[in-house]
């Protein structure tokens, strides 16, 4: 055999090993996230939620993916159901052999996939549900939340819901998990810094199934002289109507939870009432860096601006990936060692997730709702870092059960 032969020989085999490795690199099968979400019934929020989801997917990919392998998101509906969500959440990990569960968005869906999760020893990393219970009194080791929680959230509006002169307060929210936490969390810290305030009443319609006309009489007979709501989606509309209407936020300041998202302010046009402190997202008016890049990339990928749902869905997936990457590798015990205390950029300024209580300091906007050009937007706001408003750490673990940050 000649020099030349031989040596042709051996870049050939070489050339024949490298295309292997390639195509074993490109063979590699996927990271499998389960997503459970209520796609159809709440599908303002969940809608924009998996476009976030899907441009943090391409840009993973497209930069090699995680551990040289693809992320895949396999999506599942629970219809706000909880039995839904745990037979898509059974069916996820036995048959799609996904490696985490994330999403849901309702409390109850949420507690019931994080128990899921508790009980078959999975990672859940819980979007959206907002109860306090999932990572507190009911928190697993399993377990990790992105959203500022139901105590944070109060915890922002209560610092302006404090300046106002009104003493006679009543709430309106759905008879649910997220209301009655929402509810409770809200009336403890205002009345600690306002201890001469009265709660005149309640009002706990079901959720979907808002009756506007008796919910709005009711409250008006309590003669309250602000209004604590955390109605949402076609429920705050129909209350905003026929408030409207009926005079009921004449002279009465409210407060209310989540209406500044654009998922439910959008849709009240001009009908948004004026005034109202909110948590909620100025898409349009925040120009800090981070967010302009994510807003222009997603008005590229969908021809749509960004709601709330959109930025959700995005930092849920590329939290997920910071902490595949941290870990490194897909074993559930390497995975939660790597959230506890994850560190990442966002579009909002960096997030951390606590070690202490697995909840991330992603924060709120803060502000007033208003009329720009027939449409309700945000003015008067600002962000609050969630991080300013949760206890500590070692006093957050305490919440928990004591086996939850073994």
């Amino acid at each position: 055999m000649t020099k030349m032969l031989r040596r042709s020989l051996l870049q050939g085999a070489a050339l024949a090993l490298a295309f292997a490795g390639t195509a074993t690199a490109q063979d590699k099968p996927a990271i499998k996230i389960g997503e459970i979400n209520s796609y159809t019934a709440l599908a303002a929020f969940t809608q924009p939620y998996r476009k976030g989801m899907e441009l943090a997917l391409a840009e993973i990919n497209a930069s090699g993916g995680v551990l040289g392998r693809k992320l895949e998101v396999v999506f599942r509906d629970d219809a706000f159901k909880p039995a839904d969500a745990l037979r898509h959440a059974e069916e996820l990990v036995r048959s799609e052999k996904v490696d985490l569960l994330a999403g849901t968005f309702a409390s109850s869906t949420g507690l019931a996939v994080a128990e899921f999760a508790n009980q078959n020893k999975v990672l859940f990393v819980a979007a959206e549900p907002l109860t306090d219970a999932i990572v507190w009194d009911k928190g697993s080791r399993y377990v990790f939340r992105l959203r500022p929680s139901t105590h944070m959230q109060s915890a922002m509006l209560v610092e302006e819901a404090a300046k106002l002169p009104a003493k006679r307060w009543a709430t309106v929210a759905p008879n649910y998990e997220y209301g009655t936490s929402f509810v409770a969390a809200f009336k403890k810290q205002l009345s600690a810094v306002r201890p001469d305030i009265v709660w005149v009443g309640e009002q706990w319609p079901a959720q979907g199934k808002l009756e506007a006309g008796p919910t709005v009489d009711a409250l008006d007979a309590m003669k309250p002289e602000a209004i604590f709501n955390a109605t949402f989606g076609p429920d705050l509309a129909r209350f905003v109507r026929e408030g409207n209407t009926r005079g009921l936020f004449e002279g009465r300041s409210v407060v209310s939870a989540l209406t500044g998202e654009p998922e439910y302010m959008d849709p009240l046009k001009e009908e948004t009432p004026n005034g109202w402190i909110v948590t909620g997202y100025p898409w349009q008016f925040d120009e800090r860096p981070g967010q302009v890049t994510f807003r222009e990339a997603y008005r590229k990928a969908t021809g749509e601006h960004p709601r709330l749902g959109s930025l959700v869905g995005y930092v849920t997936i590329k939290s997920i990936a910071a902490g595949l990457a941290k870990a490194g590798s897909t074993d559930t015990e390497a995975m939660i060692k790597a959230m506890r205390g994850l560190e990442l950029e966002t579009p909002v300024g960096p997030v951390l997730w606590r070690a202490g209580d697995h909840q991330s300091t992603m924060g709120a906007y803060v502000g007033k709702t208003g009329l720009k050009d027939g449409n309700g937007v945000m003015v008067d706001w600002r962000y609050a870092d969630g991080a300013k408003y949760l206890p500590p750490e070692a006093e957050a673990a305490k919440l928990r059960p004591a086996d939850a940050n073994k």
